[in-house]
């Protein structure tokens, strides 16, 4: 009986911490105590960076949004190997432009060049300030961030299969995908607005404006005056590596005009044009074209139940010293 007691003891505070690493939540103010600067540190780098290229901007959003669908926001997608088997390594992630891995390099640099913060604030935390400040930095709303991620320790190449949407899924794909991270087809359609900063290499969506169909070279609900130009601009066999802006209008800026767009059948993407020609969106497109505060409170709601996705807490995962490899 007596053992019985101390095996209870003993299990106890291991329960306890389980329940407290699985129950701590995020928090604005996580840093208060440890590290008080540290958005007016991130805001400082990021925007020293974004000075230097615009590509900073959309490299930086693109990475978080592919960080959170693999593995949850904890900076796996930023660890590196030899062996090139991690999440950068894989098909879906190899395109992601190195400046927004630089973004969170040199900001992590310039929060623990602060001695009070040194190695106190995760990657993963940096990531998601710095994704906040390249919005605004483009026009887009400023928005609290929730922070107290830890950084996790795993990054697989093989992880990344099927978990990003592809430029030519429908909706049921895009809904499938975003409802297994708690997303809405709302928060959907706002964080596919996104897109209305950065480019997309030719190869992502040359099928629409060359085979399409054998009926239809050109995707039908594709503008074929659009068309045309994106056709100009990549030619067959064009090299690779050339990329055209998402937003043929205001591709520097963080506004609406990504879903007025959409309206005119100029969505660079399958996965962006569905959203205008399946009728069980298209309210919502409409809405966010005609009201950017709209499209702004939207996609504010979701990137905060993005940030949320599959985090670690507590005592699960680390605060990185490099975020490019475990501690």
């Amino acid at each position: 009986m007596a053992n019985r007691i101390k095996v209870v003891f003993f299990l106890l505070p291991l329960l306890l911490t389980t329940i407290s690493a699985q129950t701590t939540k995020l928090t604005p103010n996580f840093y208060r105590t440890t590290c008080p600067n540290v958005e007016s540190i991130v805001q400082s780098a990021v925007r020293q960076k974004f000075q230097q290229t615009f590509v900073t901007a959309p490299a930086t959003l693109r990475l978080f949004f592919h960080d959170c669908f693999v593995r949850g926001c904890d900076a796996s997608i930023l660890l590196a190997s030899a062996n090139g088997n991690n999440e950068k390594d894989h098909p879906d992630d190899i395109s992601l432009a190195g400046d927004g891995f630089d973004t969170v390099i040199k900001a992590k640099a310039a929060v623990d060049s602060n001695p009070q913060c040194r190695n106190k604030v995760s990657c993963a935390d940096i990531l998601a300030l710095a994704t906040r400040e390249v919005v605004q930095l483009t026009g887009g709303p400023f928005y609290t961030v929730e922070l107290g991620r830890r950084d996790g320790r795993i990054s697989t190449k093989a992880s990344v299969q099927r978990q990003l949407p592809h430029p030519n899924f429908n909706l049921d794909q895009l809904n499938s995908m975003f409802a297994t991270h708690g997303l809405s087809q709302t928060d959907m359609i706002a964080l596919s607005g996104a897109h209305t900063l950065g480019f997309a290499h030719c190869g992502k969506f040359s099928n629409r404006i060359y085979n399409f169909s054998p009926r239809n070279p050109v995707d039908p609900t594709l503008n074929f005056q659009y068309a045309m130009q994106l056709r100009q601009m990549c030619p067959r066999n064009v090299d690779p590596r050339i990329a055209i802006n998402m937003d043929p209008n205001t591709p520097r800026t963080f506004d609406n005009v990504y879903y007025k767009n959409l309206q005119q059948g100029k969505g660079l993407f399958t996965s962006d044009q569905v959203l205008f020609s399946d009728r069980r969106s298209r309210n919502t497109v409409n809405l966010f074209a005609s009201s950017n505060a709209a499209f702004n409170q939207a996609f504010v709601a979701a990137m905060t139940k993005l940030g949320r996705v599959g985090v670690l807490t507590g005592n699960q995962g680390e605060i990185r010293r490099d975020c490019t490899r475990p501690n």
